[in-house]
């Protein structure tokens, strides 16, 4: 059954609570949370755990994520993304025959971050415990849930790409788990985990500990072991995520929030950044033109120089200074400029946004990475291991060099919007290297071109993917890629919805909140 018809959606308002993810299940467990006394801290947890078994095709158990948590009135950062093994080296992973780092296997594996960023956050900030929070996802696991369209697609998208691998023992336990013996799942069956439902608990019942100093990490170790890993019981145990201060660009009259480096929201920044002073007018080509070229001359820029924030040689601060922008917006011309190009990947990320009746509210984040990440699950776990290691570089001029207990480059990024000190509200928008690109596009299109929430993300969007090529959504209309053309943007139309990236955003307004949610998936609201 298909709807060939475009549906409309309106933004909600909320008075009390509202939870907007790309999940429905996963919303509606976020909004449990709420209604049993949690904040939207809680909530926001109690939507990633979710999250992580109704749509294990885009985060994990084993993933990462990245929060900003604005709770009486202040604005933190947390960072917890996992290092690499202090067992792998450039030499360790080209005496295995590779010239760059694989996508898929043992090898890009990094310590995952996302359990233990669910406990620091509820240490620090939560009404309720772990446990408690974790509950709906056991249920889902255990009881089972009809797979969502947009989920189903990509869970059956995903499973092919790691067929050619059921034969190889070290993937066995992943198609144990994410196929039903050896058949692929689509949309409206029936998923159940019972090891999900089980890593879940013991998750929550420890507060996480199992995970990095226990049983389950014993598993992940002995699994390791056996299959030539890096990952050892030391990198799990001396692991932790951190409490970072946000960075930010005041951006006529707001101030737009990311996390600092290693993740790359400084991107969006920058390019925000470079545009401040433009008057710009949607829809205009000159416009388009300029998000263009400022998002290219960022990403020149962050894919040379991030990386883990112990390793870096260039001063963030210097990367969002007027200095920068004076050296930087010369090469904004009338023209497409060639900069540093990249490939753009399709990744596999979730994005949420929370807020409650208090005033808190939540930007978070979280990701295998690419699909199911590395295709390696660990047996008796149905814990998928993500592959962040794959952003590492194996040449050793680079910054993002791959070293000893490093934190790569890393794609995923939660943003805020702050107005003279008050919290304004969470935004995202997943996606590999769109994110940045998602992040100015949706921003300007709140503050520059005055839309609501469902607009700002309802809106066609660009992506940059290298060099002069830039991929248009088919909703703009023709006029904008033939004076693109002229310009001299290489550009292809993508019919993909899923190459623009999947956002949410929650604003304070008044004395509600206005949300809005993705069209572009299985986006979904929950309020009250």
């Amino acid at each position: 059954m298909n709807n060939p018809f475009f549906s409309k959606r309106q933004s909600v308002h909320a008075k009390n609570g509202v939870v907007a993810t790309s999940e429905g299940l996963a919303a509606q467990a976020g909004m449990e949370i709420l209604k049993q006394g949690g904040n939207a801290i809680d909530a926001a947890i109690a939507t990633a755990a979710a999250l992580t078994v109704v749509e294990p095709c885009s985060n994990g158990i084993g993933s990462d994520n990245f929060a900003l948590v604005y709770f009486k009135d202040k604005l933190y950062g947390m960072n917890s993304s996992g290092w690499s093994s202090q067992n792998i080296s450039i030499d360790a992973v080209k005496a295995r025959g590779y010239d760059e780092m694989p996508a898929q296997g043992v090898i890009p594996i990094t310590v995952p971050g996302t359990p233990k960023g669910w406990a620091n956050l509820i240490d620090k900030f939560g009404n309720l415990s772990l446990y408690d929070c974790l509950k709906p996802a056991i249920r889902y696991a255990r009881e089972g849930f009809a797979i969502s369209e947009t989920v189903g697609f990509y869970f059956e998208h995903a499973i092919k790409r790691y067929r050619d691998r059921n034969k190889t023992d070290e993937y066995k336990h992943f198609f144990d788990v994410f196929t039903k013996n050896g058949q692929l799942y689509k949309a409206g069956d029936i998923f159940q985990s019972n090891d999900l439902a089980d890593t879940l608990e013991e998750i929550g019942k420890t507060n996480a500990d199992s995970f990095y100093t226990g049983d389950l990490s014993k598993k992940i170790v002995s699994f390791m072991k056996q299959y030539n890993g890096f990952i050892d019981a030391d990198d799990l145990a001396e692991f932790d995520s951190e409490f970072v201060d946000p960075i930010h660009v005041h951006y006529k009259g707001y101030d737009v929030c990311e996390i600092p480096p290693n993740g790359q929201g400084i991107t969006a920044l920058m390019a925000l950044n470079i545009l401040k002073d433009e008057t710009l007018q949607y829809g205009d080509i000159i416009t388009y033109h300029k998000q263009i070229e400022a998002i290219k001359i960022a990403f020149s820029d962050t894919l040379q120089y991030v990386t883990d924030p112990q390793f870096m040689k260039m001063n963030p601060e210097f990367l969002l200074s007027d200095d920068y922008v004076a050296w930087r917006k010369k090469d904004i011309t009338d023209k497409a400029l060639l900069h540093q190009p990249i490939d753009y990947a399709s990744s596999g990320t979730v994005y949420l946004a929370t807020a409650d009746n208090e005033g808190n509210m939540v930007s978070f984040i979280q990701s295998n990475y690419m699909g199911f990440g590395s295709g390696i699950v660990i047996d008796g776990t149905g814990i998928s291991m993500q592959n962040r290691g794959h952003t590492f570089k194996l040449d050793e001029s680079h910054h993002n060099k791959l070293e000893p207990r490093k934190r790569t480059y890393h794609t995923i990024i939660p943003g805020f919007l702050m107005k003279d000190g008050k919290g304004v509200g969470p935004f995202g928008v997943m996606g590999g290297f769109m994110q940045p690109q998602g992040h100015l596009q949706v921003v300007m299109n709140l503050i520059d071109f005055n839309m609501n929430p469902q607009a700002a993300l309802d809106a066609p969007r660009f992506r940059w993917d290298k060099g002069l090529e830039v991929a248009l959504e088919n909703s703009f209309e023709a006029y904008v890629a033939q004076k693109l053309q002229l310009k001299g943007h290489q550009i292809k139309l993508d019919v993909r919805s899923s190459g623009f990236g999947r956002g949410q955003i929650i604003l304070k307004h008044g004395n509600h909140y206005l949300a809005g949610t993705e069209t572009r998936c299985d986006g979904y609201i929950a309020y009250y």
